[in-house]
């Protein structure tokens, strides 16, 4: 029986160092990259999702960056498909698979091999939901989708409306709960050997380098970036309720002021760190990786945490 080839698998939350470590090991160990964020897909997209410049990537190959627009919508069973090809196409030329992010849906869909199937959408219940949450509150989704799926929902923000709304409509597309089908999806054999790494650090120190990011992201051109994409495109299905993003629409119609919007941005992105590391926790075979520690010993454990000795392949001189 052939062994599975080892897919490397770096998440964390927002602001951890994903990005740096990734394109380091990349380097050293000859491979390349798979993004696994929701956001990042996005043309045009670049500054509020801190998406790796070119200047950062240099030589190695990103996969699933840039390539959707922000007027199309993209399911999680799209992104599978598409990293479960990327995977395939970097292992063919030799080289090893790196996936990185902190979307945990993306992320699990590979690790658990989770089959999700793709609801097409049904437009008048959509609307209808979109009545209630504008008539009765989200508050009134959400308890609607705790009845129906509990077990969903313990995961899900009650501010989330995205994610709410998709629990009822699987439940109203299929007639089972998002549980249910997660559970049955899980049973095909998993294709690769995904070693899981995470990187931590201490709450504080995160939460301020969260800070320090927003403010960065405004003096490099956040609302900017918002405005040209206000103008350029004419729908947002989601892309506009990115972290940042949502921020920016409601400063720009005189909801916040610039102050309150740099505010509100760090919050909201403090507490997405916050359900990130609760979700990754769930995985008991991940190995967690101190934030604190320089790139190069983090470089190490990962190494020793996929036997790379073992696997016979050259690693570069400079490591």
């Amino acid at each position: 029986m052939n062994e599975k080839h080892k897919v490397i698998v770096i998440c964390g939350p927002t602001a951890s160092g994903k990005t740096a470590l990734s394109i380091e090991l990349a380097k050293k160990i000859n491979g390349e990259i798979v993004s696994a964020d929701s956001m990042q897909i996005y043309k045009d997209m670049d500054i509020g999702t801190a998406k790796p410049t070119k200047q950062e990537m240099g030589e190695i190959k990103h996969y699933l960056l840039d390539f959707v627009s922000p007027e199309d919508r993209y399911s999680v069973a799209q992104y599978k498909q598409d990293a479960k090809k990327a995977i395939k196409e970097i292992i063919n030329k030799g080289k090893t698979p790196i996936i990185v992010g902190g979307t945990g849906l993306y992320v699990d869909s590979l690790i658990y091999e989770i089959e999700y199937n793709d609801i097409k959408l049904d437009e008048e219940y959509r609307k209808k939901l979109e009545k209630i949450a504008e008539e009765q509150g989200l508050e009134e989704l959400y308890k609607k989708a705790v009845e129906i799926d509990p077990e969903a929902m313990k995961k899900i923000s009650q501010n989330d409306k995205k994610r709410i709304m998709r629990v009822l409509e699987i439940y109203h597309s299929t007639g089972k709960t998002k549980t249910e089908q997660e559970k049955e999806s899980r049973k095909n054999p998993v294709e690769y050997d995904y070693r899981v790494f995470a990187i931590n650090w201490n709450r504080e120190i995160l939460y301020q380098r969260i800070n320090k990011r927003v403010d960065i992201m405004v003096e490099q051109g956040l609302i900017e970036e918002v405005k040209e994409i206000l103008n350029k495109y004419d729908k947002f299905p989601t892309a506009m309720q990115g972290l940042g993003y949502k921020e920016v629409v409601d400063y720009l119609n005189g909801i916040y002021t610039k102050e309150e919007m740099i505010e509100k941005i760090k919050l909201e992105t403090r507490r997405y760190a916050k359900r990130q590391l609760t979700w990754f926790r769930k995985n008991k075979q991940t190995i967690w990786l101190d934030g604190t520690n320089d790139i190069q010993n983090n470089i190490n454990i990962i190494l020793e945490g996929i036997n790379w000795k073992r696997e016979k392949k050259q690693i570069k001189k400079e490591l």
